[in-house]
């Protein structure tokens, strides 16, 4: 303890929690399941972030996507999905949208509301994954990598699978 003033401060050492958000994870969101999501709580953790869209031809990667976030949630791992009809194959609605992917592939992990994922109209946190990565996304189900130092991003092409070798080993390691 402290005295100063007549002013008691108790000074202790945080550990990472405590530590300033990186400015790519300084981010917060309402998801579609109705909750606030503050990407500095996995400041720490890696994030996997997936463009997704209910009517492309990439849409079956749901299941994929879920059972990673399945398998290593209570390790730490972020799995989100941003809805987007940038290449005209989402459906309208928020609620369309959630309710699809809660049916159709039992999405569990977060997805946020439908925003826009490239050019002048990407959302605030995807021109800084864009200039993270220095890829845009050019389809539906590209997915960056948040490294767990909160800075580091890695992007991959829709093809690559959710469960690609490449992914989990940017991932798997990082985990608790």
């Amino acid at each position: 303890m402290r005295f100063l003033m007549g002013v008691t401060f108790i000074m202790t050492t945080f550990g990472a929690s405590a530590q300033t958000c990186s400015p790519l994870l300084n981010h917060q969101f309402k998801t579609l399941q109705g909750q606030n999501l503050n990407l500095c709580d996995y400041q720490g953790k890696p994030i996997l972030v997936v463009n997704t869209a209910s009517k492309c031809g990439f849409t079956p990667q749901f299941d994929k996507l879920e059972k990673l976030y399945s398998q290593y949630k209570s390790k730490g791992l972020l799995v989100i999905g941003f809805p987007s009809n940038d290449f005209k194959q989402e459906l309208t609605t928020n609620s369309e949208i959630g309710s699809f992917c809660k049916l159709t592939y039992g999405v569990n992990f977060p997805m946020v509301s439908k925003g826009s994922v490239k050019g002048e109209n990407a959302t605030p946190f995807y021109k800084a994954l864009i200039k993270a990565s220095g890829t845009e996304p050019k389809w539906n189900f590209h997915k960056y990598v948040i490294a767990a130092d909160g800075k580091s991003v890695q992007s991959f092409y829709s093809a690559t699978e959710p469960d690609d070798a490449a992914i989990l080993k940017l991932i798997v390691p990082h985990l608790k």
